[in-house]
């Protein structure tokens, strides 16, 4: 299927403070499903809801999307002792749809690490439309505590990988490592499903939130094509 590309106004660019950022995006005239997908975010894309977007600026090329060769990758000394300090954690697997926990440790996530972001005082509706899409092979994976419900890893299952799309985690717990342990067992989800790829988004050397994707080993990055990222680190 061949598809048209659009391009949006400048509008303030969500990452770094100061720029003016564009899109670019499907037609949306145009159905999208897991297939259409793959071959989009092997492209750099990535969703939102149902929308498929990619940062595409004129002068500007920070926006990198990056993802992890899962046929290569090994923990680090740090992610193997976040392993084993969370190996208490219980991981359970659920479908993606609204539910109240976690609506909940989703607000108080973005109170307690993204106060003025954007996203603050979410509703049910925003919530749900943000993390969900109608046409996404999407998983909602649960970690809990005992009886508390600490991290959800919201999931894309693509034709040969799986995008971490986003994670929201209880936000009093710190030395748990929560962002990082989600990845470690989305890696590890992917694997069991004889996947190749873990895509983690955008990676902007400019922005201290984005360090983190940098700490994971075979990491690659897209510009015209893939190549590795952690090796010019």
């Amino acid at each position: 299927m061949s598809l048209n590309f659009y391009q949006d106004q400048p509008h303030a660019c969500s990452y770094l403070e100061g720029r003016r950022a564009r899109n670019i995006y499907p037609d949306p005239n145009k159905p999208v499903n897991k297939t259409v997908y793959s071959h989009l975010i092997a492209h750099g894309f990535r969703r939102s809801g149902d929308h498929i977007y990619r940062p595409f600026c004129s002068d500007c090329e920070a926006c990198v999307p990056v993802r992890i060769n899962l046929n290569e990758f090994k923990p680090n000394r740090s992610q193997r002792r976040c392993l084993q300090h969370n190996r208490d954690i219980q991981i359970k697997v659920k479908p993606a749809e609204f539910n109240h926990a976690h609506f909940e440790l989703y607000c108080r996530y973005l109170a307690g690490r993204h106060p003025g972001g954007g996203m603050d005082n979410p509703s049910a509706e925003s919530y749900v439309n943000f993390l969900t899409s109608s046409w996404s092979d999407t998983a909602f994976v649960e970690f809990w505590l005992e009886h508390k419900l600490v991290a959800v890893a919201v999931t894309d299952f693509i034709i040969d990988g799986a995008s971490a799309f986003y994670t929201f985690f209880d936000p009093n717990m710190p030395k748990r490592g929560l962002g990082t342990f989600a990845i470690l067992k989305q890696i590890e989800l992917a694997r069991n499903y004889d996947l190749s790829w873990l895509y983690l988004g955008y990676w902007i050397e400019e922005s201290p939130k984005m360090r983190y994707k940098t700490k994971f080993s075979a990491l690659e990055a897209y510009r015209t094509k893939w190549y590795r990222l952690d090796k010019k680190l």
